[in-house]
């Protein structure tokens, strides 16, 4: 062996995991007969593996591995290389020696693809150099890298596979390793391998534990029956902290096509929420297919470069699908230099995003059930009204009309007729009413009605009092939008003429929408009927020919005549229209 630079023999290959003790007993075997030296180190090597074995959180792990192989060796720098899972790079890269400061001015962090530690990674063997520089292998130092001379490197071996690389670098005093540190560390090594392989049994089995309960929170919060944006709201929260991405966002297929941003947990979600990803995007594509798809950098990877990408690095998009049928996506980006998703990330998280979909998909079902459930009701209360409520107002007008004929107090018959009429007023009130209630869960209302009540209202402040209002027949279904619209102006046009002409204290106002037109299509017949003064003759009509205007652009028509005061005095205007305009 050269005293300048020397390279060991390689490892044996890689076998079955060994028991702990069998493997220490092993790894000392080689101890005996070498001189009293190294056996002196002995109970150094003994408490560094003690040491060693402390704890299972795996990076205070990796930390204490570092420090105890730099303490045993007498090295001022120690770090351990983890190789990714295609054994083509590091995926971490665990130092002691030199400070964070340092680290910082030093910058990015070794890769695994060149330089001395990328060949260590290629050939897994024990290295012990006296000058690291002069090595043809040594790609050199990045800017603010303390120096280093003297080097040894040792594979970590984890149940029988490479897990990485311990490195030492510049023994104190300025000598070089020796013999003694060669089987020192390659000792600790082992004892290593067997701590880092509980360390990654124990962090899977935290790391599945986390995720499962937060799938529990995900369905918990889906069937609980509060507010859907709310639910998704809670999906993006857990997946952005189990996955510890830098934002958790879900997506919902657009109307237009491609998918919406929905719900956001970051730290400026306001920014993303209803943003669309283009149906051209080769990743909605994808999503759409049912398929993950995984990104290292998602600023430069092409299929994802965007504004709301331009921060993030590593990204996993998962397809919310269940039964086949894709409800959404779930996105989870890192920060950009963040570390990539591990293999069982990736499974955990794709598992997750399965869980919410099924929840997704079991509280879409419980909300129809329980939207069934009401229009069951409503059905009922409907046809309630329609026999019991209305048969019964029925029966009590007929009985009204009889008495009414029978009396002979005019006074008598005058107030039973005019209870008699609102009685006749109260059943068409009820009959809208069970149309209302008899709408199903497809036919959204137009809000028809509302706008015409909101209209009412509005007039009541200048009138000083508030109309009187009917609807007949389901309006807020069967009348379309543009009739509904132009109905609307109408109303406001006839309230406005009786505020501002009539000096009425009586208006009452009419929706129809049962009415057939001249021509023999269903239409919907507005009627504003006040107690005023009436059209005098020569009067301004212009009101009047807006009204006929409007109503003859849809083939309707519009017409005036008597109206609520005593022997016909007041105003009543009619205006009409077909329930859809003509094409």
């Amino acid at each position: 062996m050269s005293a300048q630079e020397s390279q060991e023999s390689p490892d044996p290959p890689p076998g079955p995991s060994p028991d702990p003790l069998v493997a220490a007993a092993q790894a000392t075997r080689s101890l005996h007969g070498l001189s009293t030296e190294l056996t002196a180190r002995v109970p150094q090597l003994l408490e560094a593996m003690r040491s060693v074995g402390t704890g299972l959180e795996l990076h205070s792990t990796l930390d204490r591995i570092c420090e105890t192989a730099a303490e045993l060796a007498d090295a001022r720098y120690a770090a351990i290389g983890v190789v990714d899972t295609e054994g083509r790079g590091l995926s971490d890269f665990v130092t002691h020696g030199i400070g964070s400061a340092q680290a910082r001015k030093i910058g990015h962090r070794p890769d695994g693809e060149r330089g001395l530690i990328g060949a260590l990674i290629s050939h897994p063997d024990t290295v012990r150099l006296a000058d690291l520089t002069k090595d043809p292998r040594s790609a050199g130092f990045p800017p603010h890298h303390p120096p280093m001379k003297t080097f040894l490197g040792v594979p970590i071996r984890v149940q029988g596979e490479i897990f990485g690389n311990l490195y030492l670098a510049e023994k104190n005093g300025g000598g070089e390793f020796n013999d003694y540190d060669v089987h020192m560390v390659r000792v600790l090594a082992t004892e290593a391998g067997i701590a880092i392989g509980n360390a990654r049994l124990y962090e899977a089995a935290t790391q599945r534990e986390r995720w499962i309960d937060g799938s529990v929170a995900v369905t918990t919060a889906l069937l609980s029956g509060g507010d859907a944006d709310d639910a998704l709201a809670v999906v993006a929260e857990q997946a952005r902290r189990l996955a510890d991405s830098a934002a958790g966002i879900v997506m919902l297929p657009a109307e237009e096509g491609g998918m919406e941003i929905v719900a956001v947990s970051s730290e400026n979600p306001a920014t993303s929420i209803g943003v669309v990803i283009p149906a051209e995007s080769p990743v909605v594509d994808r999503l759409l297919e049912g398929e993950p798809v995984f990104v290292d950098d998602a600023a430069s990877d092409p299929r994802t470069t965007s504004e709301l990408t331009s921060r993030y690095g590593p990204c996993m998009l998962l397809p919310l699908q269940s039964g086949g049928r894709v409800l959404g996506a779930l996105v989870t980006p890192r920060a950009r230099g963040g570390r990539p998703f591990t293999e069982a990330e990736r499974t955990l998280a794709t598992q997750f995003a399965s869980q919410a979909a099924l929840a997704l998909m079991m509280a879409e079902a419980q909300r129809d059930r329980e939207r069934l459930a009401v229009f069951e009701d409503r059905d009922r209360i409907a046809r309630d009204l329609h026999d019991l409520v209305i048969q019964r107002l029925f029966a009590t007008g007929l009985m009204l009309e009889g008495a009414q004929r029978r009396s002979i107090v005019p006074e008598v018959r005058d107030g039973v007729g005019k209870a008699v009429d609102e009685l006749d007023v109260t059943i068409q009130e009820i009959r809208t009413a069970i149309f209302a209630l008899q709408q199903g869960p497809a036919e959204a209302p137009s809000g028809l009605r509302t706008r015409v009540l909101r209209e009412i209202n509005m007039a009541a402040v200048p009138l000083g009092f508030k109309p009187a209002h009917r609807f007949l027949g389901p309006v807020d279904t069967v009348v379309g939008e543009l009739v509904g619209k132009n109905l609307i102006a109408a109303l406001r046009e006839a309230l406005s003429n009786a505020f501002r002409h009539a000096e009425a204290t009586r208006i009452e106002v009419v929706v129809d929408s049962t009415i057939t037109l001249a021509d023999g299509r269903p239409g919907v017949r507005l009627e504003v009927a006040d107690d005023g003064v009436g059209i005098p003759e020569g009067g301004r009509r212009s009101g009047l020919r807006n009204l006929r205007r409007r109503a003859e652009s849809l083939g309707g028509a519009s017409s005036y005549g008597p109206g609520l005061g005593e022997d016909g005095g007041g105003t009543t205007v009619v205006w009409e229209a077909p329930l859809q305009p003509a094409v």
